[in-house]
């Protein structure tokens, strides 16, 4: 077996490539960019085996989306996920004074081995003003490299601190107020071909999952450039679990096909989460990247055969 080749170009980001094709997986970008986009690091892109791209990155929508990346979209009153702010009866307005940020602070491992790869980041939270707000450790692993199954998985773990002296309260814009768009917590921007793709669900499909409840999600995309389809599977961890007025996580599932491709397993869809001063909050997700148009019962095959 060869092993996963990763490359640290320091300050700036690290790619994990697969040697036997050459082709670069996933690059984790931690350089901070622009300031109203609310700078934290992300993965763009990702690719499947084949090569193809399977991340958005700035576009014209919304220039704060960026591949797969951990955000929080109302915070205390704050906005780490970027752009403008939704504001109950006024809708979304331009408050660079609610962007914050979550900040790079040191790596405790980059390293691959086997076809196993790691990086373990910490990293600081902050409002507008900048004071520290939490603390995260984030670990992503790239396992499960299958050439003939042509896919490939990364399970993303978080664990946030509260380093303030009173609760930091998780929202979205729907505990704000606005329906179906309880978007917060990881988040995958796919690209402009994957508008109108297919989203399975255990027991469903299409956008009418929106909001409800499932321990996985899965969106399928065809590509432009190059024949083919993709499918990503996007999947919670039993130990999510976590009681909520509206039922128990997992979860709540923030997922869009028009007018662009966005999944979002998210933390506070209907209800805030309130995490005490120093207590941490820990969520641990898979993403399984995969060449070609996977149906339910692949799916749930794949998931059955690669357990937590």
């Amino acid at each position: 077996m060869t092993a996963l080749r990763v490359t640290h170009t320091h300050g700036d980001r690290i790619t994990v490539t697969e040697p036997r094709s050459g082709v670069g997986l996933l690059a984790y970008v931690y350089r901070p960019e622009s300031a109203w986009e609310a700078p934290k690091p992300y993965l763009h892109p990702l690719r499947t085996l084949s090569g193809a791209v399977v991340t958005g990155y700035r576009p014209h929508d919304h220039r704060w989306h960026k591949g797969l990346q951990l955000t929080a979209s109302h915070l205390s009153g704050a906005n780490l996920w970027g752009g403008n702010s939704y504001v109950h009866g006024e809708g979304y307005l331009a408050l660079p004074e609610r962007i914050g940020s979550m900040a790079h602070a040191a790596f405790d491992d980059v390293s691959a081995d086997g076809d196993r790869a790691v990086i373990a980041e910490r990293l600081t939270w902050h409002p507008h003003s900048g004071e520290p707000w939490a603390d995260e450790r984030r670990r992503i692993e790239v396992h499960d490299v299958d050439p003939t199954g042509g896919s490939w998985a990364l399970t993303w773990t978080s664990a946030i601190t509260n380093r303030r002296a009173e609760p930091l309260l998780f929202g979205s814009p729907t505990t704000a107020g606005r329906e179906r768009a309880g978007y917060t917590g990881l988040f995958w921007r796919g690209p402009r071909a994957f508008r109108d793709g297919r989203i399975t669900g255990p027991d469903g499909e299409g956008p009418g999952l929106m909001g409800t409840q499932a321990p996985w999600l899965a969106y399928t995309g065809e590509h432009d450039g190059v024949d083919g389809h993709a499918t990503l599977v996007f999947a919670h961890a039993p130990e999510n679990d976590h009681a909520g007025t509206e039922g128990a996580h997992p979860a709540h599932w923030f997922v869009r096909n028009d007018p662009f491709a966005a999944v979002a397993p998210s933390w506070a869809f209907f209800d805030e989460l309130e995490l005490a001063p120093g207590d941490t909050l820990t969520r641990r997700y898979r993403v399984v990247v995969a060449d070609g148009a996977w149906q339910r019962a692949q799916i749930a095959a794949y998931l059955d055969s690669h357990p937590w």
